[in-house]
């Protein structure tokens, strides 16, 4: 009996495997392509907000930046076309070079900044005891959730010409003729109190998620880089620039669009002066634009600013499709 039970038991093996190997049936290939929609129908709120807070505005700035459009259009409701001629006086004119160029240096040397200064608080997060990682990343979210225009208003308290906290230490430190300075009278001084302000406010993004990125990396790697005898540098070099790498870029291509169209920290601190020596592209399109009452030439502005955020995208975009390539 038990030599053919076990016959029949090795007959019916192949049998049990085929069944298990055949393909699925057409009610179950059914069952799975009704799933399918389900992540399309999950995004389509998410996706109808863009469009609607988004996308609308984009194509109304885009319809006015082809008018002419000033006070005398807008009182008697006239829709006056003039084409590309916004863009010509645009593209022709010196100054909008002048602040291209300057809002690059500024958005770069803040991004350097941020990224460095920040990566060095992430670390040193992940190498301080708990009292003082939860002392020190209690006075990060308290800088991060303050609100711009309070944090630019205590900066120019600080950096005040006559009662500023900033020159009253300077002066008492030994530097006299700092009693009395005036930090927003020139282009490289007003400059510094801003992009002192944009750093401080943007270290804390930087430095927690670093710090939680660096949660993530494996104890047994530093364990086994220490004892080939790595050093302080070599582990950070070969252990954890290698994880946190998709992380920096990531980070330094939203620094580089926040800083880039930052407006209020700019606007409120000194409104682009002294003599428009600081304004950016986004200070500079609303000074031309609802400033000057030149609506048309205000929304010109802002699409070429929203067409080089668009080109530092795809640049963005091609480098990390490029490096997943390359990882492949």
């Amino acid at each position: 009996m038990s030599v053919q039970t076990e016959r029949a038991d090795t007959a019916a093996a192949p049998g049990v495997r085929e069944s298990e190997a055949s393909p699925p049936g057409p009610k179950a290939r059914t069952q799975r392509r009704g799933g399918a929609p389900a992540p399309y129908l999950l995004l389509l709120p998410a996706l109808l907000a863009t469009v609607v807070l988004l996308g609308w505005p984009l194509i109304k700035n885009g319809m006015l930046s082809f008018q002419n459009l000033n006070p005398r259009q807008l009182i008697l409701h006239l829709t006056e076309w003039n084409g590309f001629d916004n863009y010509t006086e645009v593209v022709g004119s010196s100054d909008f070079w002048k602040v291209v160029q300057r809002t690059v240096v500024f958005t770069a040397v803040n991004v350097v900044l941020i990224m460095v200064l920040g990566t060095l608080v992430g670390l040193l997060l992940a190498r301080l005891g708990k009292r003082m990682r939860l002392l020190l990343m209690l006075g990060l979210v308290l800088a991060w959730a303050m609100p711009v225009i309070a944090a630019t208003t205590v900066y120019q308290w600080l950096f005040a010409q006559r009662f500023g906290v900033v020159n009253w230490l300077l002066a008492k430190a030994g530097w006299e003729s700092m009693a009395d300075y005036n930090w927003f009278g020139t282009q490289l001084s007003t400059f510094s109190v801003i992009v002192l302000l944009i750093v401080w406010q943007s270290i804390p993004f930087v430095a927690i998620n670093l710090y939680a990125a660096t949660t993530t990396i494996p104890k047994e790697l530093y364990e086994a880089a220490s004892i080939d005898g790595a050093g302080v540098w070599k582990s950070f070099t070969s252990v954890t620039f290698p994880f946190l790498k998709p992380f920096l870029w990531a980070t330094t291509f939203l620094e580089v669009i926040w800083v880039f169209k930052a407006f209020p920290q700019i606007f409120a601190m000194n409104a682009g002066g002294p003599d428009r020596l600081t304004e950016t592209l986004p200070i500079y399109a609303f000074v031309e634009g609802p400033g000057n009452q030149h609506y048309g030439m205000g929304a010109a502005i802002s699409f070429l600013t929203i067409l080089i955020l668009l080109g530092l995208t795809a640049y963005y975009l091609r480098t990390v499709l490029k490096q997943e390539e390359d990882e492949l």
